[in-house]
């Protein structure tokens, strides 16, 4: 009774508006029925832009969803769409796994009745098969385009069971949003019910303890587990029994090849040879016990890890023993270059093979490396912006090793410190100080100093200044030069000139003999056992003569108290020898 009052009521008050407006005073006006019209034109100018924003009011040329939209069950590639299909049947939500089935066949009924059992009956198809590898399918969202199929069209696996082939597809198609998603094809959907029948349980189960068989985890059986586990523990013991097998076999060719190889370093192949082989015979184990699929996906992408630290591990350790004969070779060339450059070339081959190994883990998780390489490049230039003092060490390194001022062992001085190279690194050099400390100096300072290298040497300078006393006459002087003169010229470890001593002149207190010669030898203790020798016949050779070494002089004159006169020769006061 409400309704209609409301209806009538509503009704009449439309009734009296349009009375109004149509019989009223309201266009009897010029200027009002002007005002009236402009008010429409302007309404309809200032609503037509939010005319096709509302729904359906869009013209039909209008573009459609763009297909850039999120998928909620991630199926843009056959890859991400199979994998969210194991899981979501791992989950045992077979309602959100019959969303990964092209169901297009079926009546709305039959989909919300036989979905769910098609999904399951498929998982478990998958499953079943050890050759299924989820990581082998492709990311691309366009799909594998080299596979010979259409370009909708994906290979998921090629089963045989009991004599027949069963090719499981995923075909891409459009949602009616715009979304383009990956889903098992029709064809696929109609070989469930023959493929679960052929793809029954194992029948090693039949002698398993049915507990070991129910409990589960992942989809995988509890045997299977223990399966794996055992086979893991056995072929690390197996793996190192075959690393020590092959490498037993190696020896001979070793030994021809480099009669002077060590063959306690070829050890140090045992471990990474011992986990490659490890990992490549529980691949196999891994099929021959079965697993689900989801199991096998996480597995694979564990041991392709693995398998790929291993050969890295392994090409490290052939390039340590590598260096061996190269730092035997070099050794007795040039010692220095062994302890400087050869470090050095070891490091950047690690750093490489690093590079290359983490690049193959990307590319076998099936991940573009392309993509990842683009991105380390813009990468690599922001941390070099970042880290420019590392980058100026480095570069710094690099020119200290190439120009090779200074090399390991080398005793040297740089700016204020003196000491000895232990260690020219990629970012620091490490010197032995006099005091016996450790100094680091970053090798972009390094690089840039002034470096006095005393083990460069060929000849060692020995120069002194002889202060003789002031009472040493002529003859004496003369007597000195030529003993010392004789002394440095029949040395065999002495270079001298044409003049290596000489009388330059008389100082304040003392006449001055200067003696500039070269000691012929490159070790720095010998030098000092020479010039030792060679002082000691000096001051022998000048006490010869009869004079002495001077001494700096003092005079103190006292003056009395009475007006001062000239002062006697009592009240000066000098040294010996004035």
């Amino acid at each position: 009774m409400t309704f209609d009052i409301d209806m009538k009521w509503g009704s009449r008050r439309r009734f009296l508006r349009w009375r109004f407006f149509r019989e009223g005073s309201f266009f009897r006006h010029s200027a009002a029925r002007l005002a009236f019209a402009l008010c429409l034109i302007i309404g309809g100018l200032t609503t037509w832009p939010a005319y096709g924003q509302i729904p359906g009011a869009a013209p039909a040329t209008a573009s459609k969803p763009a297909a850039s939209a999120e998928d909620p069950y991630n199926r843009v590639s056959p890859e991400s769409s199979v994998l969210g299909f194991l899981q979501a049947c791992r989950a045992k939500n077979y309602i959100a796994a019959s969303r990964y089935l092209n169901l297009r066949k079926f009546s709305p009924e039959d989909r919300r009745k036989n979905g769910p059992r098609l999904a399951e009956e498929l998982g478990q198809a998958l499953d079943s098969d050890p050759q299924f590898d989820v990581a082998a399918l492709s990311s691309d969202p366009e799909g594998d385009k080299a596979d010979g199929l259409p370009r909708d069209r994906d290979r998921v696996l090629t089963m045989h069971a009991d004599d027949k082939t069963f090719d499981l597809q995923i075909e891409r198609a459009q949602l009616r949003s715009g979304i383009w998603v990956w889903r098992f094809a029709p064809e696929t959907i109609d070989m469930i019910p023959v493929l679960a029948q052929q793809t029954a349980a194992s029948p090693l189960e039949r002698y398993i303890p049915p507990p070991l068989v129910r409990i589960g985890f992942l989809d995988t059986a509890l045997w299977q587990w223990i399966g794996l586990f055992v086979s893991a523990l056995a072929l690390a013991f197996l793996g190192r029994l075959l690393s020590r097998v092959v490498l037993t076999l190696l020896h001979p060719a070793l030994t021809r090849a480099a009669p002077r190889f060590s063959w306690g370093s070829v050890e140090a192949l045992v471990a990474p040879l011992q986990l490659l082989l490890a990992a490549a015979l529980f691949r196999g184990a891994m099929e021959a016990i079965g697993c689900s699929a989801i199991v096998r996906f996480y597995l694979g992408r564990t041991l392709s890890l693995l398998s790929i630290f291993a050969a890295a591990w392994f090409c490290v350790r052939l390039v340590d023993l590598g260096m061996v004969p190269v730092r035997a070779a070099l050794a007795s060339r040039r010692r220095t270059l062994t302890h400087s450059v050869v470090p050095l070339m070891a490091r950047l081959a690690k750093v490489t093979i690093f590079v290359f190994a983490v690049t193959a883990i990307l590319a076998s998780w099936g991940y573009d490396t392309k993509t990842v390489l683009a991105g380390l490049g813009i990468g690599g230039i922001a941390i070099a912006l970042a880290a420019q003092k590392t980058v100026e060490n480095v570069f710094g390194g690099l020119s200290v090793i190439t120009d090779h001022p200074v090399f390991v062992g080398d005793y040297c001085k740089f700016g204020d410190s003196v000491g000895t190279v232990e260690d020219i690194g990629l970012r620091s050099t490490r010197i032995r100080t006099l005091d016996r400390t450790l100094l680091t100096v970053p090798n972009a300072q390094f690089s840039t100093v002034t470096l006095e290298n005393f083990s460069r040497q060929d000849k060692m300078l020995f120069h002194l200044k002889l202060n003789l006393r002031r009472d040493t006459t002529a003859e004496q002087v003369r007597a000195i030069l030529a003993a010392i003169d004789g002394l440095l010229k029949s040395h065999p470890k002495i270079e001298t000139g044409n003049l290596p001593v000489r009388f330059i002149g008389v100082g304040a207190y003392s006449l001055d003999v200067e003696i500039f010669a070269y000691v012929l030898t490159e070790e720095g203790d010998e030098f000092m056992s020479i010039r030792q020798e060679l002082l000691l016949h000096i001051l022998d050779a000048v006490k010869n003569a009869g004079s002495a070494l001077a001494l700096p002089t003092q005079a103190s004159i006292v003056y009395p108290s009475s007006p001062p006169g000239p002062p006697s020769a009592a009240s000066i006061i000098g040294a010996p020898g004035q």
